[in-house]
């Protein structure tokens, strides 16, 4: 894909799915561990989710991009493939909201997290989704993400933080 329509692709998908309106932009605010997290998923792939959202948490999107596979697949809306570093690097960028896990289940190769989420620093403002819920599906292979799709959309009622949400 282009560079400038996959930039334009992105901005249609932050248009679409900002955190208030149900998007599922995600990172974590302090790890809590895998084995920690409630739903019986797969520790390791827990530990890439936590490891990838707490890049995000800190700003530090190249980091948090070396987590996704090159090739890989992100679905927030639009069904974005990532090839490049670069564009990996966007996508995360793109994400505006923090979020804790909350819960993390795995069913054959996907592991799907539910996350609390957050405001974070950086470019996003999670603004009136801030407290609702997001969940995303990813397949990771080698401790790299290999798909990453929102699933469902964000609930629009905020919850205090729970460790069984």
């Amino acid at each position: 894909m282009a560079p400038r329509a996959f930039l334009a692709g992105l901005a249609l998908a932050l248009a679409l799915a900002g955190c208030g309106g149900g998007g599922g932009g995600l990172t974590l605010t302090g790890s809590v561990g895998s084995d920690s997290v409630p739903g019986k998923a797969d520790p390791a792939d827990v530990q890439v989710i936590q490891d990838w959202t707490a890049a995000l948490d800190r700003g530090d999107t190249k980091r948090a991009a070396g987590y996704f596979a090159i090739p890989s697949v992100a679905e927030n809306g639009p069904v974005f493939h990532l090839r490049t570093p670069r564009q990996a690097r966007l996508f995360n960028a793109s994400l505006p909201c923090g979020a804790r896990v909350v819960r993390a289940v795995s069913a054959g190769k996907v592991t799907t997290a539910t996350f609390r989420l957050t405001e974070r620093p950086g470019a996003g403002v999670c603004g009136s989704g801030t407290g609702s819920t997001a969940k995303t599906s990813f397949v990771i292979s080698d401790g790299k993400i290999v798909q990453w799709r929102r699933a469902g959309g964000a609930s629009s009622t905020p919850h205090a933080p729970s460790a069984t949400a």
